[in-house]
């Protein structure tokens, strides 16, 4: 059976969306859990509800994973609550969506800061303390955006696609030190972002998936549990799609 038995998790942009059901399941399987996010009301809710329906500890941090001294600090209030961080969870992200023509600076600029730099400043963070620990499962959400593109969103692509590269060259830096890093690329999945569109823009989304149909947070949540275990203890650089077949 695998569980997360005395494990401590850190999920960032955890209040919310994928990163919430993360959270939830990770504390399902054992894990105690470090709820981080910007939106500190939503990070405490979301903490307190999983403290008390899961026999684990939750608790929330504000973090902007963009500020290398905020990122830092998250990382240190883990450890002062639990004693060491088992396992990242790179999940905060944005979107500032527009054609290249008409993006402007700031919006490639703030994009790239939180997707990008944010997986590197919580990342750097955390490896000194799992090296010394000599254990350590960083995962990094990126988007199916990332290899195969999409339209109006340069800024968002490249930040994913940095990901990617990023997961690759950081797993080859850490292997030896019993540390795995991997990436998982979910494709369209069912979020307060996509419910809110048009039901025919749904409809156009259902029809570029083979599967024909939107993913759940669950499906995420799911591998990301099993990259977290010992059972995946021998897979490191990789990236996992889970897109219902819309990209292989």
């Amino acid at each position: 059976m695998i569980d997360l038995s005395g494990k401590v998790t850190v999920v960032t942009g955890g209040a919310q969306g994928i990163g919430r059901a993360i959270a939830e399941l990770l504390a399902q399987q054992g894990s105690n859990v470090v709820v981080a996010d910007i939106q500190m009301e939503k990070a405490e809710a979301t903490a307190k509800e999983i403290a008390a329906n899961t026999s684990q500890q939750a608790i929330a941090v504000q973090v902007d994973v963009a500020d290398s001294d905020s990122a830092k600090a998250m990382i240190d209030s883990a450890i002062a609550k639990f004693g060491r961080v088992d396992i990242l969870i790179n999940n905060a992200g944005i979107t500032r969506d527009n054609l290249i023509m008409r993006m402007g600076e700031d919006e490639w600029d703030l994009v790239l800061s939180i997707n990008l730099k944010g997986a590197f400043n919580c990342s750097r963070a955390v490896i000194r303390p799992m090296m010394k620990q000599r254990y350590g499962r960083i995962i990094n959400i990126t988007s199916v955006g990332g290899l195969a593109g999409n339209p109006g969103q340069a800024n968002y692509a490249a930040s994913k696609g940095g990901i990617m590269a990023f997961t690759k060259t950081v797993a080859l830096e850490v292997a030896k030190r019993g540390i795995t890093v991997n990436a998982v690329a979910p494709g369209f999945i069912k979020t307060e972002m996509t419910e809110a569109l048009p039901e025919k823009i749904k409809e156009q989304l259902k029809s570029q998936i083979p599967s024909g149909q939107l993913g759940e947070v669950g499906d995420v949540a799911e591998l990301v549990f099993w990259l977290c275990s010992d059972a995946a203890r021998y897979i490191t650089g990789q990236v996992i799609h889970v897109n219902g077949g819309m990209f292989m």
